[in-house]
């Protein structure tokens, strides 16, 4: 079992930066993926970022270049920068790995993004 916890939510002004938190309860040298999705009310839960345990990261279109993924090895973190935040990234972020065959999820952090 593997246990993750997101952080970092909140509510921030159209243009605003947020950085989001996971802590991750193995090594992330041990997961095959890892990334951030997100859902919006009303909406099913879409792909943000994902990377692979030794690959690139890609992202979603719609955050290309606005959002940056990043992780601590070290600390078994996963972090989301969001910059120039738009009201159409409002909704739960969760973060996931993939660890032995199965998927693992945070239980969500809100970020709602005023225009």
């Amino acid at each position: 079992q593997v246990q993750l916890v997101e952080s970092g939510g909140g509510l921030v002004q159209a243009g605003g930066s947020l950085t989001l938190s996971c802590a991750v309860s193995t090594s992330l040298f041990s997961v095959n993926s890892m990334g951030w999705y997100r859902q919006a009310p009303g909406k099913q839960r879409e792909l943000v970022a994902t990377a692979y345990r030794w690959g690139s990261t890609h992202y979603t279109d719609s955050v290309q270049g606005r959002f940056t993924f990043s992780r601590d090895n070290a600390k078994n973190m996963m972090y989301l920068r969001m910059n120039s935040l738009k009201s159409e990234d409002t909704g739960v972020y969760f973060c996931k790995v993939e660890w032995s065959g199965d998927d693992y999820w945070g239980q969500g952090t809100q970020v709602t993004v005023s225009s």
